[in-house]
């Protein structure tokens, strides 16, 4: 389901649930131009798509995402300043169509997760990785930094963690990347696409809406004073929803001991 020219599979896999794979196997799915701005016009598309409940990203071949690809990193050598901050800017914008698609994001991660790619890791909603992916903020190695991608990373794993991981520029397992919170699920290479499923059977299984509510709902939550302003808004939200025909059913049907009718959709 992907044409010559892209640089992305993308997989309907049912009538709720769609597959996003990098598919540059032979660079270890590294980024260009072209891979950032598919990406960003796939989750665009995919943010207007109001039958989604589930998004999958991953990586084709031996691994997730290497970062930058070096053929790419040539020809940025001899940018001017302008052309620096107009690439970085795509790759902003990119970031941000996936953080803020509505619709959940499951990231499946194998092999190599380096620099950019540890960016497209952390804007993923829920991560399952393979116990034998590396992952790695090598910037400062080259003398440059994780900026674009740090909003990001250090919401997922921790003020603490960046500290050490973007000056020393180590490399870190999967264990690691759980144990400071980076990554929900480790599992083995062959166990990964199960508990992919898992986790996306249990997000198609939640109210359609209650799951863009609750989404929106972390990303704007976090880090804020719990003030009069927070209280009133969540108020506000939880009244919303309901009052909401989905929230309604699903009460009702919680009551009556019966399945939301949501669930009579699923495809």
């Amino acid at each position: 389901m992907t044409d010559a020219a892209s640089t992305l599979e993308i997989v309907r896999r049912s009538a709720h649930v769609a597959e996003v794979w990098l598919n540059r196997p032979d660079v270890r799915n590294a980024f260009n131009q072209n891979v950032i701005a598919e990406l960003r016009d796939t989750f665009e598309r995919f943010a207007a798509d109001t039958t989604l409940r589930a998004i999958v990203l991953g990586g084709r071949g031996k691994a997730f995402c290497a970062g930058a690809d070096l053929s790419w990193m040539k020809e940025m050598a001899g940018y001017s300043w302008e052309q620096n901050r107009a690439d970085a800017g795509q790759l902003a914008d990119m970031l941000w169509a996936i953080y803020r698609c509505p619709v959940p994001v499951v990231g499946r991660v194998h092999g190599d997760c380096y620099a950019g790619g540890v960016g497209l890791a952390a804007v993923c909603d829920v991560l399952v990785v393979a116990d034998a992916a590396t992952f790695c903020l090598s910037e400062a190695k080259l003398g440059l930094l994780p900026a674009t991608i740090s909003p990001y990373v250090i919401r997922a794993m921790g003020e603490q963690a960046a500290r050490r991981y973007f000056v020393t520029a180590e490399r870190f397992s999967a264990v690691q990347a759980a144990a400071m919170g980076f990554v929900h699920e480790v599992c083995t290479s062959d166990a990964l696409d199960a508990k992919v499923d898992e986790i996306v059977a249990a997000l198609v299984a939640n109210g359609p809406m209650a799951l863009r509510a609750c989404k929106a709902l972390v990303q704007d939550v976090a880090g804020r004073p719990i003030d009069a302003s927070l209280r009133e808004e969540t108020a506000r939200r939880i009244a919303d929803i309901r009052a909401s025909d989905e929230g309604r059913e699903g009460v009702q049907s919680f009551l009556g001991k019966r399945k939301p009718a949501w669930l009579g959709s699923q495809g």
